[in-house]
């Protein structure tokens, strides 16, 4: 009888190992903590300061050296890169006027030194900043630079700039490095509405006796409109009329930040249009050699507009303060000349 041959026990032994062990590891493989998965870290619940000093000094300098080297060229076209908006029409014009014969003036001294700055606290573009920069060396009055970054991929660049008041301060603002709230243009929290400031300083300028015009603390620009103004119309008097037109910008006030007593520093820009219209007949006005590079004549016969290009910077208390909504700087340009 032939006897059957039995597997080595050592073989069973080991297949009983490999099967202990395979269930061993599944069990443990089921037990075993995830791997960490990377989360986001949550949105701040504000907005960051959009730039910090180190980059606020980066962007100055290269103003600074943008603004030099155009100066010196009385070049436009060496501007684009630092400078957009009201602030490129102004300085090109100023550069028009510089380079006019017979007594051209020079353009306005920009420092882009800073002795404050006033960021804003956004996630979103377009953004703007202010900048107090120190005196010039003519010592004249500090300027309040404008800047503005349009979406993300553009660099910051000087939108427009005033003159701050002799004896003026800034409003309290946040440190730079917190940055100041931006708020919405059509806010209730302020004495006036920002969408409505220059509306209503327009108005005040015009000299309108409105009972429900806005309340405006006296200002040296507007003191200087009024005068012009009347100057104007009492130079003319003999050969035409004089009239005057102020129109804020459609876009509305390009920035609104935030101060710390609740109120808020509003940024717009505004048109200024002085029309003489000559009505005695063979009468005419003589255009100064600036008027007549911008308008491309020596002399009118019929009708003079000029075009001036404004930049305000109000500050606006909050609701229910009992002060006057005040103008802390402000520059107008003659931009162009209109004659016939």
């Amino acid at each position: 009888m032939t006897r059957r041959t039995r597997r080595p026990t050592a073989t069973r032994t080991a297949l009983r190992v490999v099967a202990v062990t395979a269930a061993v590891l599944l069990g443990a493989a089921g037990c075993a903590t995830p791997p960490p998965v990377a989360e986001p870290e949550p949105a701040p619940a504000v907005a960051p300061a959009v730039m910090s000093p180190e980059q606020n000094d980066a962007v100055l300098a290269d103003l600074g050296t943008v603004l030099a080297t155009a100066d010196t060229a009385m070049d436009p076209s060496l501007l684009a890169a630092r400078v957009s908006g009201p602030a490129l029409t102004m300085r090109t014009a100023e550069y028009l006027h510089a380079s006019a014969p017979g007594g051209g003036r020079a353009p306005t001294a920009l420092p882009t030194a800073a002795q404050a700055e006033i960021v804003p606290q956004t996630t979103t573009w377009p953004r703007a900043q202010l900048v107090v920069t120190e005196q010039p060396d003519d010592l004249q009055a500090p300027r309040i630079l404008v800047l503005q970054q349009a979406t993300a991929r553009d660099q910051y660049a000087l939108w427009g700039w005033a003159r701050l008041f002799p004896g003026v301060s800034m409003p309290k603002t946040a440190e730079a490095t917190t940055g100041s709230p931006v708020l919405d243009p059509s806010t209730d929290a302020l004495l006036v509405r920002p969408d409505e400031v220059l509306a209503a300083y327009a108005v005040a300028l015009t000299g309108t006796d409105d009972p429900t015009a806005v309340a405006f603390g006296d200002d040296p620009f507007r003191t200087g409109v009024v005068a012009a103004r009347q100057a104007l119309a009492a130079g003319v008097q003999e050969i035409g009329t004089a009239a005057e037109t102020y129109t804020p910008d459609p876009d509305g006030p390009l920035t609104v930040l935030g101060t710390v007593d609740g109120g808020a520093i509003v940024v717009g820009r505004m048109t200024t249009v002085s029309t003489v219209t000559i009505t005695l007949a063979g009468a005419k006005l003589t255009l100064s050699a600036y008027e007549t590079a911008l308008s491309g004549v020596a002399e009118a016969t019929s009708s003079l507009a000029r075009t001036y290009t404004d930049v305000l910077v109000f500050y606006v208390p909050p609701a229910g303060a009992n002060t006057a909504v005040q103008l802390l700087g402000a520059e107008a340009v003659l931009t162009a000349v209109g004659a016939q």
